[in-house]
């Protein structure tokens, strides 16, 4: 018969092993923050920026302060000449949430002209997103803006798949209104890792290439 104590050390084996996954992959992801500037000035110039989808309202309703600080930093990236090009990249699961068509507008309100902005509707996570960037739109660089949590983890997809992303990091959002953002992007970080490092994983969708 299997001891107490053996029954203990072996159901912790596997709780080890996620642990030290999960320590692993946060660790590594964040490591990527180097990659990630917060002063419009010491962006590199570059033919497009990619913004990643958020909700515009919360789910209470409400101002989603993720989205409107990452449109405040595309409009102004464009603005001082770091692209010529912004790509938004959202969910546009059914007629009635549509990210990208939201972000779109919102830049046109905030000056961007209609044409210089292109629409991914098939960015329903982030290294979709990331992926078609290069494989759809052409760019085998370019500035990501998001929050610096998540455009570290933007970065490593984009690295890793041989696109050269500089991050913009939007306005954080305080901790007391972003902790369950935070949260989850604590176990995105381990999935980010298993998707490129094990699985290979490749966006859900493709499609036409559409040139900037």
């Amino acid at each position: 018969m299997w001891s107490y104590k053996k029954v203990v050390k072996l159901a912790l084996i596997p709780v080890t092993a996620v642990a030290f996954l999960a320590v692993y992959a946060n660790l590594l992801v964040l490591s990527y923050r180097q990659y990630t500037k917060n002063q419009v000035e010491d962006l590199p110039v570059e033919r497009a920026c990619l913004v990643l989808g958020t909700a515009k309202f919360l789910v209470g309703g409400g101002e989603n302060l993720f989205y409107s600080y990452r449109i405040a930093a595309a409009q102004q990236a464009y603005a001082a000449g770091k692209c010529a090009k912004v790509v938004v990249s959202g969910d546009n699961r059914h007629k009635s949430y549509n990210e990208p068509q939201t972000m779109k507008k919102s830049l046109i309100d905030q000056g961007v002209p209609p044409g210089d902005i292109y629409c991914d509707y098939a960015g329903s996570r982030t290294l979709d997103s990331v992926v078609r960037f290069k494989h759809i739109f052409g760019q085998s660089s370019g500035i990501v803006i998001s929050q610096e949590f998540h455009n570290a983890r933007a970065i490593y997809i984009g690295r890793t798949h041989g696109i050269e992303l500089t991050g913009f990091n939007a306005k954080e959002v305080t901790a007391s209104n972003s902790f369950r953002t935070r949260l989850r992007e604590v176990f995105s970080r381990v999935l980010a890792v298993i998707d490129v490092e094990l699985l290979h994983s490749e966006p859900r969708h493709y499609g036409k290439k559409i040139p900037l």
